[in-house]
């Protein structure tokens, strides 16, 4: 699959002074838009909409480095526009940043909202995307338009995946990315809505 790279991506000051509580409600456009080779990216009733192409996948990262992810706790609301589930998920990417040579460098949680709900985890790295945590049933996760509420809980090289409040899984980051921004994730054609982003520090 072939992703769109976010050209507003800085690179991240790790002595960035940093706020406690971040939120972005979505209500002021913020995050890049546009029509892109892999789908299309737009702001609708304070909400943050995003359409992949077709068997393809679309990211976009946060417009600044005030959306830094390190040892942090990311919430974001997501729901599916017509009901209709994108076939290989989506979700919330922390610890986002582009290499030296342009790659997606991050890890993400998504979800899976068709009649059989399901989380994977995964990682973008040297222009590939990779399977950390295999798709997982999950009665936590909401299924048709229903919103679900994603969080991912960063505490050094420890990632914790939690949605509508409910544990689903732990990882380690061994890329050593910890430091890095929000971004969002879909794939496939259905439209989806992300809104009520939170970064507790």
């Amino acid at each position: 699959m072939k992703t769109r790279l976010n050209g507003n991506v800085s690179n991240i000051n790790a002595e960035a002074d940093l706020p406690a509580l971040g939120t972005d409600d979505f209500s002021e456009a913020k995050w890049g838009t546009g029509t892109f080779s892999f789908g299309d990216i737009w702001y609708e009733n304070d909400e943050y909409h995003m359409r992949s192409k077709e068997k393809t996948y679309l990211v976009m990262y946060a417009p600044s480095d005030e959306y830094n992810t390190g040892n942090a706790d990311v919430k974001v609301t997501a729901r599916s526009v017509d009901g209709t589930p994108s076939s290989t998920g989506f979700g919330l990417i922390v610890h986002g940043e582009k290499s030296k040579t342009g790659d997606l460098e991050d890890y993400a949680l998504l979800i899976y909202t068709g009649t059989d709900p399901q989380y994977e985890v995964i990682k973008h790295k040297g222009g590939q995307q990779t399977t950390v945590v295999p798709w997982a049933k999950s009665s936590a996760i909401r299924t048709g338009t229903s919103t679900n509420q994603l969080e991912v809980r960063s505490r050094g090289t420890e990632l914790s995946f939690f949605v509508n409040g409910q544990y689903l899984d732990r990882i380690t980051d061994t890329e050593n990315f910890k430091r890095g921004l929000v971004g969002l994730y879909t794939s496939d054609t259905p439209e989806v809505a992300f809104d009520d982003l939170e970064i507790k520090r």
